[in-house]
């Protein structure tokens, strides 16, 4: 599938048909139950976490990753588009820094413990990039490394595609999944304060590496059920890109971390993927279904922080919400340029056309797209992949808003729904609508409390945000696109750096949750 279907998706065509939808209908729910997570078609499958937590920003990450390397037993995997071992991983320990280096910790790990062994699978282009930063080759460090600490390159992806998925496996008992990749640049605390030192790159021989700007990101942790189905993912993406089959652990044992406070237990998460079709694997594209799914389900509020902005299937189907007199708020959080000059121009232009359609569609002022930045206004860059539809669903993973995303590199999103009608659905339903507020909290430098407060009085989530933005300070901005040149308007109409590889269902999805949205006046979202 190399290109773009036609729109028009008559109901009988087996190409666009999607069973799940249909057998959604045959429960017996009310229709404002149906779900947005179908295994086989939005999702891969839905597994019971029994703890599940959410790390904003990288530095409590990156800080309980190394607890959970060093008590390890058996086995640890990173699965990863981009890995650096010369990174810190706990700066504010205040101990020895070349002890808290990821390579040294993983060396120590092994040490310790002659049971353990740890691999590490990293893009091959991606290695392309760390050598421009000066690392060594993965291969050299392989040769330079315990027996039982192997690092290798993946290069199982069609051309100009690109292994994407983050994700960290501990004795498939312990689970990390979402958007931060484990290398340089990515260390920072939600203050996200202007010049901290410990934000910075990796020495390189030279003196202290430069310093690095402010950086939002997001992932998850999670045991149980859930966390070896994601344990099953990554060892399915280690043997497809070494050659090794990896088999499953049967020890059972408590390994969550008791430093991490649980954002929910005893919760179902759903596993979503972008598997691009290649060396005969079919195509999977659950990530990009979801998100149609969401965009025709939403009623009240959207909300996305992504690192790009360029999926014009996408922004069709929000343009098409946005024209109707009821539908939801759209808020898109993306940073302010793309990371470095070519994204920028793949990216960045295909964003200033969408955003031209979509002020255009936007009739009823309920779509924004903001920047964040900091207390003295410098750009945060914007890295996490979170999505949260009313107080109904929340995603977190590696897929963003572009084409690649949807049917090219391999990705995995999370995602879990409060499903009316379901026990405890009402206290699910507030804590997915919380750690929105938390995040919009952090972006507009004040409390979730207040956030709360102020889409209540307004009933609006654009106007609730609009009503916390301040002039100066910490905050978030209007992105204003710049104009778009012939050569910049033709580029971003051809969608040669992001192609889409995927058929588009949109209208079958739009017309089964435009039956079945579930009435705005209901609680707050």
């Amino acid at each position: 599938m190399d290109g773009a279907e036609s729109t028009t998706e008559p109901d009988t065509d087996p190409e666009t048909a999607l069973p799940g939808l249909d057998r959604a209908t045959d429960d017996g729910r009310p229709e404002q139950g149906a779900p947005l997570l179908i295994p086989g078609e939005t999702c891969w499958r839905i597994e019971r976490a029994t703890r599940f937590a959410i790390f904003v920003d990288a530095a409590d990450y990156f800080a309980t990753v190394k607890r959970a390397v060093l008590r390890a037993q058996r086995r640890v995997l990173f699965i990863g588009w981009d890995f650096d071992p010369r990174i810190q991983l706990d700066p504010l320990d205040g101990g020895p820094p070349e002890d808290d280096r990821l390579g040294a910790v993983l060396e120590r790990a092994v040490e310790q413990n002659p049971r353990l062994e740890i691999g590490v699978l990293q893009w091959d282009l991606g290695m392309l990039r760390a050598l421009g930063r000066g690392l060594a080759p993965i291969v050299l460090l392989d040769r330079r490394t315990p027996d039982r600490l192997t690092f290798a390159v993946d290069t199982h992806h069609p051309v100009g595609g690109a292994h994407h998925q983050k994700i960290v496996v501990i004795d498939d008992c312990l689970a990390f999944a979402g958007g931060i990749d484990i290398t340089a640049d990515r260390w920072d605390t939600s203050q996200h304060a202007d010049g901290n030192p410990h934000r910075r790159r990796p020495a390189n021989g030279r003196g202290p590496g430069r310093p690095t700007g402010p950086w939002h990101d997001a992932t998850s942790i999670m045991t149980g059920p859930a966390a070896r189905a994601v344990a099953e993912l990554a060892r399915e993406r280690w043997e497809s890109g070494t050659g090794e089959r990896l088999e499953p652990l049967d020890e059972d044992r408590a390994c969550w971390p008791e430093e991490v406070e649980p954002l929910l237990t005893d919760v179902d998460v759903a596993i979503s993927r972008t598997r691009p079709e290649h060396a005969g694997t079919p195509l999977v594209h659950e990530i990009e279904l979801l998100w149609l799914a969401v965009v025709a389900a939403a009623r009240r509020a959207l909300y996305v922080e992504s690192q790009y902005f360029a999926s014009r299937r996408i922004a069709e189907a929000i343009a098409e919400r946005l024209r109707e007199p009821d539908g939801p708020d759209v808020v898109v959080v993306n940073p302010w340029t793309a990371d470095g000059w070519l994204s920028e121009k793949a990216m960045g232009t295909a964003r200033a056309a969408i955003l031209e359609d979509l002020r255009e569609a936007d009739v009823h002022d309920r779509f924004r797209l903001y920047t964040p930045v900091t207390e003295q206004r410098e750009h945060i860059y914007v890295h996490a992949k979170v999505t949260v539809v009313d107080d109904r669903l929340l995603r977190i993973g590696s897929s963003n808003v572009n084409n690649r995303s949807m049917g090219l590199d391999t990705e995995c999103d999370l995602a879990i729904e409060a499903a009316a009608g379901r026990p405890g659905a009402d206290r699910l339903a507030e804590t997915i609508v919380g750690f929105r507020d938390r995040l919009l909290a952090e972006h507009l430098g004040c409390t979730p409390d207040e956030v709360a407060a102020a889409v209540a009085h307004t009933g609006s989530l654009v106007q609730g945000i609009e009503r916390l933005r301040r002039p100066t300070g910490r905050s978030l901005i209007p992105f204003e696109p710049p104009e778009l040149g012939p050569a910049d308007r033709a580029l971003a109409e051809s969608e040669v750096m992001d192609p889409e590889k995927t058929p588009n269902r949109w209208r079958r999805i739009e017309r089964f949750f435009a039956r079945r949205r579930r009435p705005r006046n209901r609680v707050r979202s």
